[in-house]
C-alpha cells in the first residue's frame, strides 16, 4: 500500500490538494473557461466532494469539485491519481454521467430542464496511447460524423504525459505542464503554485489533511480486517469442504474394494456408486476403473 504523502509534500496532481485550490471560484471558474473555450459569470459548489448516489443503493461516486454555472450547466473536476488503464477511464466517465444526471432530476427537476455537462479529467499519467494532451469527447452520429446529438454532454480528458499540440490553450498547457512539476511564468499558474504556498501554511488546513487521513487509514485498516475475517471463514469453509470431499474419495474408495473382493462385477459395482454417492454412470465407471 503506497504510504499517503505529509502535507507538506503535497502537489497540484494530489486530488486533496487539488480539491483545496479549486476551492478559490475564480481559479476554477477560469480552468473551466480555458478548457472548455466557454465564459461563466458564476459558480456555485454543489457540496464540495459530495457524495452523489442513486436511491436504489448502487456504487456511489465522491467528487473531487463539482459546481453549476448561472445557465444550470454542471462541471466535475477530477484529479485522477491512478491510472486504470483507457476502458476503465471511459466507464468511470460514463458512470459519472448517469449519477450527475440522476442527481439533478432526483432534485426535482424534469428532463427538458437538464442543463449542459461536463465531466473533466485530469491525469498525471499518459493515456489513449499518449498522442494529444486534451481529448475531448462528444455523441456524434456514426454514419455522419457532421451530426452531432444534442444532449449537451461532454467528456474531457487532459494528460501531462501527452504529446503536446498548437490547439491547445495556453493555460490549460501551462496548467498541464505544472502537473509535470514544471513552473512556467504563466500568470494562471503562478497564481495557482503561490495559493499552495499560502494553503500550507494554514494550520487548520493542515489539521483537516492529518484528519482526512485518519479516517482513510482507520477505513483502510477497517476494509483489511472484513477482508481477514472474511477469508479466513472462506477458508475454513473451504478445509470443511476439502475435508468432506477427501472423506468421500476414502469412502469410494472402500466401497470399490469391498465390491472387488466379494466378487462382484464392475457393473455392479459401478450402479452401487450411483445409488449410495449420487454418482453419474461416468464418474461411476471413472472412479471403478481407477480403484478396482
Amino acid at each position: 500500500m503506497a504510504r499517503r504523502k505529509d502535507w507538506k509534500d503535497l502537489t497540484i496532481i494530489d486530488d486533496y490538494m487539488f480539491k483545496l485550490v479549486m476551492m478559490y471560484p475564480h481559479i476554477c471558474r477560469h480552468l473551466i473557461e480555458a478548457v472548455l473555450g466557454i465564459k461563466i459569470r458564476e459558480l456555485k459548489y454543489l457540496d464540495n466532494e459530495k457524495s452523489v448516489k442513486n436511491h436504489y443503493d448502487s456504487k456511489g461516486i465522491r467528487l473531487d469539485v463539482y459546481v453549476e454555472d448561472e445557465a444550470n450547466s454542471r462541471f466535475i473536476l477530477e484529479m485522477q491519481v491512478r491510472d486504470y488503464g483507457d476502458e476503465e477511464l471511459g466507464k468511470r466517465m460514463r458512470f459519472y454521467q448517469s449519477s450527475l444526471d440522476f442527481d439533478f432530476l432526483a432534485m426535482g427537476h424534469k428532463y427538458k430542464e437538464l442543463g449542459g455537462s461536463a465531466i473533466m479529467f485530469f491525469c498525471p499519467f499518459e493515456v489513449f496511447g499518449g498522442r494529444r494532451r486534451v481529448y475531448t469527447f462528444e455523441n456524434t452520429c456514426r454514419e455522419d460524423k457532421g451530426i452531432i446529438l444534442e444532449d449537451k454532454m461532454l467528456k474531457v480528458v487532459l494528460s501531462s504525459a501527452g504529446q503536446p499540440t498548437d490547439d491547445i490553450n495556453p493555460d490549460v498547457a501551462a496548467f498541464l505542464d505544472y502537473m509535470t512539476g514544471k513552473l512556467s511564468g504563466n500568470k494562471f499558474i503562478l497564481e495557482i503554485d503561490d495559493t499552495i504556498r499560502s494553503v500550507k501554511l494554514d494550520g487548520v488546513k493542515e489539521a483537516d489533511y492529518m484528519t482526512f487521513r485518519m479516517m482513510i487509514d482507520e477505513e483502510r485498516e477497517e476494509a483489511r480486517e472484513e477482508g481477514w475475517a472474511e477469508g479466513r471463514a472462506e477458508g475454513r469453509a473451504e478445509g470443511r469442504a476439502e475435508g468432506q470431499n477427501e472423506e468421500r474419495k476414502a469412502g469410494i474408495l472402500r466401497a470399490v474394494t469391498m465390491l472387488k473382493k466379494l466378487k462382484a462385477t464392475k457393473d455392479i459395482a459401478i450402479q452401487q456408486l450411483v445409488e449410495t454417492y449420487a454418482m453419474s454412470q461416468q464418474e461411476a465407471i471413472a472412479a471403478v476403473d481407477e480403484n478396482w
